[in-house]
């Protein structure tokens, strides 16, 4: 796996476990949390051996957000003291590699499962939201921070988290820049579900994790993903030509065999033969 200053993959087949592990920080952002994502979850889809993904931190909190300090080397065209045309211009596609941190989780063909304790702030949010299911313990606190720090939220929360709250409170999160507790997130359906501590939290995203990736062909699961994420925004005729292709090609397959086979022998199928 690449080597990172900022995640701590450990691969416990058929699960990866991603850490964001600047403990000491809350895990802030700080640049390799941006430029090292995308090659980590690249090699993450191509491992036959994960079959499911789930992120997490250490220390206290999931992440609280961007490390503003942090990131100014990297951004130094908000320190130019003249912000005419040239100097945003040159922002824009730093603005763009930053987003695939968050794209490359979505874009994964693998399921991703946030498990969240502790603060969720920011930049912490707009990773939540590109994971596929979120799942937190109690004490987790959510912010769609960026208001109140007088910039706008550009890493995909504003176009993601509107498709799991819905708008009013999507809107509501994003215009108050307030603070909402685990109660709040699951009664609004940001995430699915709570647990006592962080502990009890580990223990059930990674119950999730092997449900998923026992029970399941990964085939039809991946394939699943790609279904749902194109079908957003999307009327429902488009994602029902999208998803005609989709199936067409992947079966038959291996998986269905084994599935068709299991059913006839009164077993349990099992999907992870190579």
């Amino acid at each position: 796996m690449t080597e990172s200053k900022y995640y701590d993959v450990e691969i416990k087949s058929p699960l990866a476990m991603v850490y964001l592990d600047r403990p000491d920080k809350k895990n802030a952002m700080n640049a390799p949390a941006w430029w090292d994502a995308p090659q980590i979850f690249e090699e993450l889809d191509k491992n036959d051996d994960v079959k499911v993904i789930i992120i997490s931190g250490k220390g206290p909190s999931f992440c609280a957000g961007i490390d503003l300090m942090g990131m100014v080397p990297e951004l130094g065209e908000l320190m130019e003291p003249e912000q005419k045309g040239g100097v945003k211009w040159k922002l824009i596609p730093k603005i763009k590699k930053m987003q695939e941190a968050m794209n490359c989780i979505e874009n994964c063909r693998k399921p991703v499962i946030a498990a969240i304790h502790g603060h969720c702030i920011g930049a912490g949010l707009d990773m939540a939201t590109a994971c596929d299911i979120r799942l937190c313990s109690e004490d987790a606190v959510f912010s769609l921070r960026e208001a109140a720090v007088a910039i706008v939220a550009d890493m995909g929360v504003l176009q993601r988290i509107p498709h799991i709250v819905g708008q009013g409170a999507a809107r509501e999160l994003a215009y108050t820049a307030g603070y909402i507790n685990a109660s709040r997130a699951k009664d609004i359906l940001l995430v699915n579900h709570v647990f006592k501590d962080h502990e009890e939290l580990m223990k059930e995203a990674e119950k999730m994790a092997l449900e998923i990736s026992e029970n399941c062909s990964s085939l039809a699961v991946q394939a699943s993903k790609k279904v749902l994420n194109y079908g957003i925004g999307k009327s429902v005729e488009d994602g029902l030509d999208y998803v005609a292709s989709i199936s067409s090609n992947i079966i038959p397959s291996d998986d269905l065999m084994e599935a068709f086979t299991a059913f006839s022998q009164k077993r349990k199928p099992d999907f992870n033969k190579k």
